[in-house]
């Protein structure tokens, strides 16, 4: 959820500052005009500009970005796995919910987590550096097993020769 979260944030706070730049752009027309500082007047200008067409594109981008956090809720928290049971939860088609999981997993929003056609499963895979190696070893003679962030002999600290 803190992925999630933290990509709305951003979001919201770009929609924030166009919006701030397109309403702070006309009063530095109107002093820069007044008072004949072309260069208060020009920045002012390319701030409407910004703004003025920024400023929609992004709050659509957050708009439609909102049902995403609430699909990983969702999936996290209440442990829905189908499409059908979150479009129901969701009052969404399963189109739109098919749509939004396609972001969440093309963003890493769902880590842990997999998609086999309409279910969502959790991803059982274990990390390859994960993975524990049995060794036998050649200084001391002792057998153990080891990961790769534990590759040394816990009875005499050699390291594993791989």
């Amino acid at each position: 959820m803190k992925k999630v979260n933290a990509w709305l944030n951003k979001l919201l706070i770009i929609s924030i500052v166009l919006s701030v730049l397109f309403v702070g752009g006309i009063p530095m027309i109107i002093i820069g005009a007044t008072n004949e500082l072309w260069i208060v007047m020009g920045i002012g200008i390319a701030f409407v500009a910004v703004g003025f067409y920024g400023a929609p594109v992004a709050w659509s981008v957050y708009g439609s970005a909102r049902p995403v956090r609430r699909v990983v809720h969702a999936v996290t928290v209440e442990h829905l796995y189908t499409v059908q049971e979150i479009a129901a939860q969701l009052s969404l088609n399963e189109k739109d919910v098919r749509a939004h999981l396609d972001k969440c997993f093309n963003k890493n929003f769902l880590v842990g987590y997999k998609r086999e056609g309409d279910n969502i499963v959790l991803n059982e895979n274990i990390a390859a550096d994960k993975r524990e190696h049995f060794y036998e070893c050649p200084y001391c003679g002792a057998k153990f097993t080891y990961t790769a962030d534990s590759a040394r002999c816990p009875y005499c600290g050699s390291p594993v020769k791989k």
